[in-house]
C-alpha cells in the first residue's frame, strides 16, 4: 500500500519546465552551440561563468559541456563584470558579417535605441547566422541604477518589427495570461509555475498578453 501510494504521489509531481517557451529555448540554444562556433552573448544573459559576470544561472548549467567545442565571448558596454569584448551594442566593434551566432537575452529592454542595436546585431552576423533574443512584454520595472535603465516593452507586433530584416523568424511567448499576471506580484513571481495548467485548461498558454518574447532568427 505504501508502496502504490508513494508511485501516485510521483505520478503527480509538476514538472514546470515542460513548457513550450522551455522546450523552445532548450532548443534553439543547443542548435546555436552545435551548429555555430564564434558566439557572442551580449550582456553575459546566458550567466555560465560567474568570472565573466555578475552571477551563475543553474538552469542554464546544462550548456556548460558546450563551452569547449565553440568559441564563447560575452561583449558589455562596461568592463565592471570583465566581459571578453567591451562595446556598445549601438555601435559594435565587429566587423560586417563576421559572428555565427548572437545572444541578446533581457538587453534590448534596457537600451536607448532598441532598432538600432538589433540593425547592429544583424549587420555582424554571417549569413545564415544565428540570433536568439529574449525581450519583455508584461513585466516589471526592473532598471539597475548606475548601470542601467529600463526604457521599453515589446509585444508581438513589435518583436516582428524588430525583426523584419532577418530571413526567418520564429516567436514564443514566455507565459501564457493568467502566470504572466501573477508574476506581477512579488509572492507569486517565483511561484508561476502551478498557473501553467491552468492556462493550459483554459488554453491560454500561447496567449500574447505574456510576460514576454523568444525570438529565434536567421540571416
Amino acid at each position: 500500500m505504501k508502496q502504490a501510494g508513494k508511485k501516485r504521489l510521483n505520478s503527480l509531481k509538476i514538472n514546470y519546465t515542460n513548457t513550450p517557451w522551455d522546450k523552445f529555448i532548450k532548443e534553439k540554444l543547443t542548435e546555436i552551440f552545435t551548429k555555430k562556433k564564434y558566439i557572442i552573448d551580449i550582456g553575459g544573459g546566458l550567466r555560465l561563468d560567474a568570472s565573466r559576470g555578475n552571477k551563475i544561472s543553474e538552469a542554464n548549467s546544462w550548456l556548460k559541456p558546450y563551452l569547449k567545442n565553440v568559441d564563447y565571448k560575452i561583449l558589455d558596454k562596461v568592463g565592471d563584470y570583465h566581459p571578453d569584448i567591451i562595446s556598445d551594442i549601438h555601435q559594435l566593434s565587429l566587423q560586417d558579417n563576421s559572428v555565427d551566432a548572437i545572444i541578446c537575452i533581457a538587453v534590448l529592454q534596457h537600451v536607448e535605441n532598441p532598432l538600432q542595436a538589433v540593425s547592429e546585431i544583424y549587420r555582424v552576423l554571417k549569413p545564415g547566422g544565428f540570433c536568439f533574443i529574449y525581450v519583455p512584454f508584461l513585466f516589471y520595472y526592473h532598471p539597475l541604477p548606475g548601470y542601467y535603465k529600463d526604457f521599453y516593452r515589446f509585444t508581438y507586433d513589435g518583436v516582428s518589427y524588430l525583426a523584419k530584416d532577418f530571413k526567418n523568424v520564429e516567436i514564443q511567448n514566455v507565459r501564457g495570461a493568467l502566470a504572466t499576471l501573477m508574476n506581477l506580484f512579488p509572492f507569486f513571481s517565483k511561484r508561476t509555475g502551478i498557473f501553467n495548467y491552468v492556462d493550459k485548461f483554459f488554453k491560454l498558454l500561447a496567449s500574447k498578453q505574456t510576460s514576454g518574447y523568444n525570438i529565434f532568427c536567421v540571416k
